[in-house]
């Protein structure tokens, strides 16, 4: 669980909330605009989308390693946007992962189930590429790494 910030680009026409989703719990932060801002999403909503969301990613299980992956380290980033697009970037423990082709519909399918999320999309990336140091406690635990 991880910092969630927000960032806004100058030229960007909506605010972006992100869930930056590296080894730091999940602590909520305030968008940039207020919640009164027209299309703003008010920050205890956040708050509230970012434990759905990390609870939806934690259903998701990579099919050949007994642990979830969101605890894997897969999720790299995850932005909600104001229309309530949810943009998740993720990776997967190698490119030649038997399921590249079905697990961004799973990770999409998880995330859609959150109240508030309108939709989601999913990218894959392999930059960085993934490596155990990604995992958290809990996932060397129950693969017995600790």
């Amino acid at each position: 669980m991880n910092d969630m910030s927000s960032t806004a680009s100058p030229a960007a026409s909506r605010q972006r909330d992100v869930i930056d989703l590296g080894a730091a719990p999940v602590r909520p932060l305030a968008p940039e605009t207020s919640a009164e801002s027209e299309g703003a999403i008010p920050a205890e909503e956040i708050a509230r989308i970012t434990d759905d969301v990390v609870a939806a990613l934690k259903r998701v299980h990579d099919p050949e390693i007994p642990v979830d992956i969101y605890e894997l380290g897969l999720i790299y980033k995850v932005d909600l946007e104001d229309d309530r697009t949810l943009k998740v970037e993720m990776t997967l423990t190698a490119p030649g992962c038997p399921v590249a082709g079905e697990m961004p519909g799973w990770v999409q399918d998880a995330c859609n189930t959150v109240d508030g999320v309108e939709r989601t999309e999913v990218s894959l990336t392999f930059d960085p590429p993934w490596t155990p140091d990604r995992m958290t406690d809990e996932a060397r635990l129950q693969l017995n790494m600790l």
